[in-house]
C-alpha cells in the first residue's frame, strides 16, 4: 500500500504484527493481532511516519492504544466503504437493521458518510462483536459548516431507528457529536488530534470557547 496516502480517524488498518506490540501489551491484544484482525485509527499526535491506532477486543474494557508505522499498512478500509457491506449480512442485530433503515436519510444529505464502531468492525472483518444492545456509530464528513438547525433536523430524522445512533461530524478541525452540536449549549466538545477542547464553532479551531 502507498504509505503516502492519508489515514483518518476511524479507518481500519491491517498490517500490524505481534512482533510490533510493546512488551506490556495485554494477552487479549496479542490474540487479536495474531488473528489478523484490523486496528482502528485514533486521534493523537504522533511522529512523522507513524499513525495512532487502537486495538479492540471483545468487550468495552478491552481497548489498547499504540502507534503503527505507515509503511506496515497492507490494507485500509474507510467507514464509507462499509455502507453496502450490510447487504451481505444475514444477521439481524438491531444495529444492522438500523443501518439499512437510515441509509436513505443519510444518502439524502449529499455528504460522505460511513459506519464506524462495532458495526463497522464486524462488517469489515467478519469478527462477531455485535450483540442485541450494540449502538450504531456513524460518521458524517462535513468539510464545510453544518448548521445547528441542520444538525437538529438530522437528529430528528434518525430518532426512529431501531437502536441508538451515535453520529460524529468530522470537521477539518476534528470531530463533534451530532447531538451535542444540535443542542442548546454554546460550547461543544471538539475532539482534535492534539487534544479535546471546548469551542464555539467546530469548523474554526481557533474559535475556542471563552
Amino acid at each position: 500500500m502507498n504509505s503516502c496516502l492519508p489515514v483518518w480517524a476511524h479507518d481500519l488498518l491491517w498490517g500490524l504484527s505481534v512482533a510490533d506490540l510493546p512488551a506490556d501489551a495485554p494477552a487479549w491484544a496479542t490474540g487479536v493481532v495474531g488473528a489478523g484482525l484490523p486496528v482502528v485509527v485514533r486521534r493523537a499526535q504522533v511522529a512523522e511516519g507513524l499513525v495512532a491506532v487502537g486495538i479492540r477486543g471483545h468487550s468495552r474494557d478491552q481497548r489498547y492504544s499504540m502507534v503503527m508505522r505507515l509503511t506496515d499498512i497492507t490494507r485500509r478500509v474507510r467507514p464509507e466503504e462499509l455502507i453496502e457491506a450490510v447487504d451481505n449480512q444475514t444477521a439481524s442485530w438491531p444495529a444492522l437493521r438500523a443501518l439499512r433503515q437510515i441509509r436513505p436519510v443519510m444518502d439524502a444529505l449529499g455528504l460522505p458518510w460511513g459506519v464506524a464502531g462495532s458495526v463497522g468492525f464486524e462488517l469489515a472483518c467478519g469478527a462477531a462483536v455485535l450483540h442485541q444492545d450494540s449502538d450504531l456509530d456513524l460518521i458524517l464528513r462535513t468539510a464545510r459548516f453544518f448548521s445547528r438547525e441542520q444538525a437538529a433536523a438530522l437528529v430528528d430524522a434518525l430518532e426512529g431507528a431501531v437502536c441508538r445512533i451515535d453520529l460524529q461530524l468530522q470537521t477539518p478541525a476534528g470531530a463533534v457529536a451530532l447531538r451535542e452540536w444540535a443542542g442548546p449549549a454554546r460550547q461543544v466538545l471538539l475532539k482534535a488530534n492534539d487534544a479535546a477542547r471546548l469551542v464555539v464553532n467546530p469548523w474554526l479551531p481557533e474559535d475556542y470557547a471563552a
